[in-house]
């Protein structure tokens, strides 16, 4: 591949995971195996990542003379914190799950071979939920995160607004009134 080449595929690559973050439902990723460079960065663009304990994460980009291309420098260390995240880039180091669910780096680390039916489950509670409540909930975090705390209860005042009159609400309230 040509370095325009290159440079048009990981342009096309970051356009589709933002594509994938911008999504209005919850999204999850479940990991079995290795999530490395693209594969990781594809599991940042999720809301949720659940990781079987054979899972290894890493962005090793940079021990290939590159970097991470596709957000990952961006996601992760919103998701992390900047001196972790410029640990695991600039070291290119990987991690097992267990390390990773410690870090914050996935939400969860389940036994191997159970991933998918985990993110199910999880996937299964949340249609539970009011699906408006789901997506203004995801908007006011993510739209939030990239404002100031002022300007982020703006965008939560907002979301909430989107909920307020809503017959989802209303039956909400009264089965939490109702313990049911």
């Amino acid at each position: 591949m040509s370095e325009d080449d290159v440079g048009v595929f990981v342009e096309s690559l970051r356009n589709s995971l933002a594509a994938v973050e911008q999504l209005p439902c919850v999204t999850i990723a479940a990991i079995e195996g290795a999530a490395l460079g693209g594969g990781l960065e594809l599991a940042l663009a999720c809301d949720m990542r659940i990781a079987g304990e054979e899972s290894l994460l890493g962005l090793p980009e940079v021990a290939l003379a590159i970097i991470p291309g596709a957000g990952g420098t961006q996601r992760l260390p919103r998701l992390i914190g900047i001196p972790k995240a410029k640990e695991l880039v600039f070291t290119a180091k990987r991690l097992r799950s267990k390390q990773a669910e410690d870090i914050g780096l996935v939400t969860e680390s389940v036994p191997a071979g159970t991933t998918v039916d985990r993110a199910n489950e999880i996937a299964l509670g949340l249609s539970k939920h009011g699906p408006l409540g789901l997506r203004m909930a995801k908007k006011a975090i993510d739209d939030g995160m990239q404002v100031t705390l002022t300007a982020g209860y703006e965008v939560e005042k907002y979301c909430y607004s989107q909920v307020l009159r809503t017959s989802d609400r209303i039956e909400g309230l009264k089965a939490f009134a109702e313990k049911r």
